[in-house]
């Protein structure tokens, strides 16, 4: 018998033996034997796969309707109608004063004139979804052009910056998948082509695919890192483009079965005819042909058919998908749902098999991922930025400035507040948001923030509209509308509406 296996250090004669793994995932046994992945660092492994995963990915999203499906639930819950920013210098004055520049500016803000602001926000996080990563260029503009702040925004999709531009510069610093990073590791540029280089144009075939060098303080760089140090994104459906292919494959096959099944509705059989010395049926009529020449009989509503001697009818019985197709599609839409990050009824628009309280649970879970990528991604990585832009060029063109002495931490203080989410059940959210407030959990002006207002503007609307009823001569019974009233009959508080016979449905406010 073979001895031992032993294996000898190398550069010297000491021999050890092999030592077991104390994981199981780590081992080398039966379940482990062929499982041998390869090492790559954050942005090796993206460097040979992201353009095929950039295919793929809009390929599935304009071919596949689950994958458009997820990234429009993604992109509505994340943005909405916008991501908008509330300005909190110490100066009530002055933030009124932004807020009314940054109205005005957010339908300049595209340089394209295709959107507002708000509309950038959805495309933007729209295109990093799908492909990864987008890019925004901040372009200044002279004030001779008329805007209400001297800047304009350029969106631009991942293409624009080469993966294959890997290259050495100056002074210890290298160009990375098209970033060009320093010697200590910052990024200092991003290098673009002037155009699509997936949508060349004829009237720049050459220096439109030569990329140029944009300092990276003129850029913001939308995306999703997984691992610390990646530099680019990936498509966020990665996961499940593979499931989504196949799944959309086999969905068209079963139609495409049922659908041939059903083409055949019956069918004629008679006994072999006899034949002269010719080979020719003797007495037989033949039916319309079909394009190769097969007889075909065919049925309308109302017939009588008279069959000749011998002749009998055999009726199609197609074979049918079982009833296991819709336990199987609903299982791999699950699973669909689960890699793109989204909830199953979100995807399938299927609510029939969920009550309130497994709803409610389910969404909860959800907000609380959306709302991480809204203030963690979205907020520091693209609206920061842009809000940083604004008031760069808004004091410095002058058409607004700070009081003297404000220092200019204090001068660009920004909040940036996401849509508000909708009540689950109205009467019970406010009521315990009162309750809370009064027992000194939290404010007046924390809860009217998480529903995407602003206090000061709130409180002065409540008190113009009080001006307006009292000099009209209304009274409205205000307080009586905020007091919380005995629960219905048959219900306390803690019990939940799908339980009370309402069907079982979630409902929104």
């Amino acid at each position: 018998m073979a001895g031992p296996v032993r294996f000898r250090i190398k550069g010297t004669q000491v021999y050890v033996a092999p030592q077991a793994s104390a994981y199981d995932a780590a081992g080398r046994g039966r379940r482990g034997r062929n499982w041998t992945p390869g090492r790559f660092g954050p942005n090796l492994v993206l460097l040979g796969s992201a353009d095929q995963l950039q295919r793929r990915a809009r390929d599935a999203v304009r071919n596949a309707g689950y994958a458009d499906t997820a990234i429009d639930v993604l992109v509505t819950n994340i943005i909405g109608t916008g991501i908008k920013p509330k300005f909190n210098t110490p100066d009530a004055g002055l933030n009124r004063e932004l807020n009314q520049l940054w109205q005005g500016w957010t339908d300049e803000a595209d340089a394209d004139g295709a959107f507002d602001f708000y509309g950038m926000q959805a495309v933007a996080v729209r295109s990093m979804v799908e492909s990864g990563e987008t890019f925004m260029r901040f372009r200044p503009r002279r004030p001779s052009d008329g805007l209400s702040v001297p800047l304009q925004l350029q969106m631009l999709e991942s293409e624009f910056c080469p993966f294959d531009k890997n290259e050495m510069v100056g002074t210890g610093g290298e160009i990375r998948m098209g970033i060009e990073i320093d010697a200590i590791g910052r990024r200092s540029a991003y290098w673009f082509y002037r155009q699509h280089p997936d949508d060349k144009s004829l009237a720049r075939p050459v220096d439109g695919l030569l990329p140029v060098r944009v300092p990276a303080e003129g850029v913001a760089h939308l995306r999703q890192m997984r691992r610390p140090g990646q530099l680019r994104g990936e498509p966020w459906l990665t996961r499940a483009l593979i499931k989504l292919k196949d799944l959309d494959a086999y969905d068209d096959a079963e139609l495409v079965r049922k659908k041939t099944a059903a083409l055949f509705a019956a069918f004629i059989t008679r006994p072999s005819p006899e034949t002269d010395e010719d080979n020719a049926a003797i007495g037989e009529v033949p039916d319309s042909e079909d394009s190769d020449g097969s007889p075909i009989a065919t049925l309308e509503p109302g017939t009588v058919q008279l069959l000749e001697p011998g002749e009998e009818v055999k009726f199609s019985e197609p074979a049918d998908v079982g009833g296991q197709y819709d336990t199987f599609m609903a299982w791999q839409l699950r699973a669909v749902a689960v890699l793109s990050g989204i909830l199953y009824e979100q995807l399938t628009g299927d609510y029939s098999k969920i009550n309130d309280r497994t709803y409610r649970a389910a969404v909860g879970e959800f907000r609380r991922r959306i709302t991480m990528l809204q203030h963690s991604l979205v907020v520091f990585q693209f609206c920061r930025p842009v809000g940083e832009q604004f008031l760069n060029a808004a004091y410095a063109s002058g058409v607004v400035a700070p009081p003297a002495g404000m220092s200019e931490r204090d001068a660009r203080k920004v909040l940036w507040v996401p849509q508000a989410w909708p009540y689950l059940h109205p009467l019970q959210d406010v009521q315990a948001n009162k309750m809370a407030r009064d027992a000194g959990f939290t404010s007046s002006k924390q809860i009217i923030a998480e529903r995407g207002d602003d206090i000061e503007d709130v409180y002065r609307e409540i008190a113009e509209e009080q001006q307006a009823e009292e000099a009209l001569g209304l009274a409205f019974d205000r307080k009586s509308a905020t007091q919380p009233g005995p629960a219905p009959s048959g219900q306390d508080g803690n019990q939940d509406q799908g339980d009370q016979g309402n069907g079982d449905q979630p409902t929104q406010g």
